[in-house]
């Protein structure tokens, strides 16, 4: 449009652009100078910043971003961040590696150093399963308490720790309670006397006819892990019948599903994950949640 084609507004004064939409005419009113150079400045920003930083992502044949002239990565910062700290406790590790389970509780530094340790790796990897302070869930044992079913000394506890439940390997903890409703080894009638005589043993229901019949086959197909009186076996991890705690319930549906259908839960092997360092700290972590076993 020429300077003598230009349409001004006449209520402002300011030039058009000659546009207009239902009668609507739009003023050429230019951006502020400041602005301008705001604008522009970023832009010489954004230029040298994808000269110095990282800026953009992997392009074909690089296999990854352009590092920059800085050659600055998080990742890097990172890792030497995770190095760092891994040196700094690299001593009192060693310390727990070379120290027996009872020199560490005796050493008041040692001991703090394993239980915040091992609390940390109890948080990320046992809390699942035995909860945040280890109260445990059903199927999975309350480690808070003096009741252990493979012993409570810190040896047995690093031991089970180390080795785990039912793994592939020489030394883990195994037990094996046979099936007996499931597999047929006793009928299902006598099942449910066994489950009633269970019961008393801890006081959950008085003597019964059902009970007394229940006595005769307990003791001939329990009482070689569990006890006559029911006491139970640390060596061979089968649980005292006669106090208040149940893995899995004390309730008559409950004890009769364990006896028909038995119960072997696993834990795993956690020696095969961690270093010696860690599974001591986890081993003094965990006893002292109850004190070790009474």
């Amino acid at each position: 449009m020429s300077d003598h084609d230009k349409e001004i507004d006449a209520a402002t004064g300011v030039e058009t652009t000659g546009h207009e939409w239902d009668g609507i005419r739009e003023l050429n009113n230019p951006l502020p100078r400041w602005w301008l150079y705001i604008f522009y400045a970023t832009i010489v920003w954004a230029v040298i910043y994808m000269i110095f930083m990282p800026a953009w992502p992997a392009l074909p044949g690089m296999g990854t971003n352009t590092p920059g002239l800085r050659n600055h990565s998080d990742r890097d910062l990172v890792a030497a961040s995770v190095a760092e700290l891994r040196d700094a406790r690299s001593a009192q590790g060693q310390e727990l590696v070379n120290a027996s389970l009872d020199e560490i509780l005796r050493d008041q530094s040692l001991r703090q150093f394993a239980q915040a340790a091992g609390e940390s790796a109890f948080g990320d990897n046992c809390a699942t399963c035995h909860g945040s302070g280890g109260q445990g869930f059903p199927g999975y044992p309350t480690l808070a308490d003096d009741v252990w079913l493979w012993g409570g000394s810190l040896d047995e506890i690093e031991h089970t720790i180390k080795y785990g439940i039912r793994q592939d390997n020489d030394e883990t903890r195994f037990s094996m309670m046979p099936a007996f409703g499931r597999d047929q080894l006793i009928e299902t009638g006598n099942i449910r006397n066994v489950a009633h005589y269970v019961r008393t043993l801890s006081n959950l229901e008085p003597a019964s006819e059902e009970s007394r019949e229940g006595r005769q086959i307990y003791m001939d197909n329990c009482v070689d892990c569990h006890g006559e009186n029911g006491k139970g076996m640390v060596s061979e991890g089968a649980p005292d019948l006669t106090d208040s705690e149940w893995l899995y319930g004390d309730d008559y549906n409950t004890v009769y599903e364990t006896i028909y259908n038995a119960r072997n839960s696993a834990m795993p092997a956690w020696g095969e994950r961690y270093d010696d360092a860690t599974v001591k700290a986890l081993a003094v972590y965990v006893y002292s949640l109850s004190g070790g076993e009474s």
